[in-house]
């Protein structure tokens, strides 16, 4: 189920434009609008949950479905050299949308965390 206020549901439902590079019934990813690499992709499940330990049974599926998805979708733009994938989870982690979404970061070499 999606959330009318959520911005990423939003942009699920095309509601607000993105650059969409993947878009499937269960996942869409699409580009940063604030990007801190130079490919830097925001993979978003189309069901509406905030954090990992909101997660149903299903949902929980749909995230090893996108986890299966996502090398294909890096490679096809410009991770072929590595890529870095980050979930933050809550204020502390710096989450600002809170509707899971995996960060893909890659097209360059990236530095130490």
């Amino acid at each position: 189920m999606l959330d009318g206020k959520c911005v990423f549901c939003r942009i699920i439902k095309g509601e607000i434009p993105a650059v969409k590079v993947y878009d499937d019934d269960k996942m869409c990813v699409f580009k940063d609008v604030e990007p801190k690499a130079a490919t830097h992709l925001l993979a978003v499940p189309k069901s509406h949950f905030k954090l990992l330990a909101d997660m149903d049974g299903g949902q929980a599926e749909t995230l090893k479905y996108m986890f299966e998805k996502i090398p294909a979708i890096a490679e096809a733009n410009g991770c072929g050299n590595g890529y870095r994938l980050v979930i933050n989870q809550g204020d502390d982690a710096g989450q600002t949308v809170f509707h899971l979404h995996v960060h893909i970061l890659g097209g360059e070499k990236l530095g130490d965390m």
